[in-house]
């Protein structure tokens, strides 16, 4: 199932709370929403836990869900770290961790 590969999901790190959570798959996005959210009563935030949650199940795509979770991290005002392809650009949904 595509939730458990890495390589479906671009790989990004999650700072909470001065703490970094590896986020390499959809099953690690959707339990860092559930357990490691620190406002998890926004819009954004219920449109990832939706997106994830389709996105396991096969109703969406894995982009869908991890750009979904980009927006939440953003309205939860949390950084994200997103790795870098070797052309220099940054890959597609990351923003920049400043």
């Amino acid at each position: 199932m595509e939730c458990y590969r890495s390589e479906t999901f671009l790989s990004l790190t999650l700072v909470v709370n001065q703490r970094t959570i590896r986020i390499r798959t959809l099953i690690d996005a959707a339990n860092a929403l559930l357990t490691h959210w620190v406002d998890d009563d926004g819009e954004e935030y219920v449109v990832a836990v939706k997106e994830c949650l389709d996105a396991i199940t096969g109703k969406t795509t894995v982009e869908i869900a991890r750009a979904a979770f980009i927006r939440a991290v953003d309205e939860a005002g949390m950084r994200i770290i997103a790795l870098v392809h070797s052309a220099g650009k940054p890959l597609p949904g990351a923003r920049s961790a400043a």
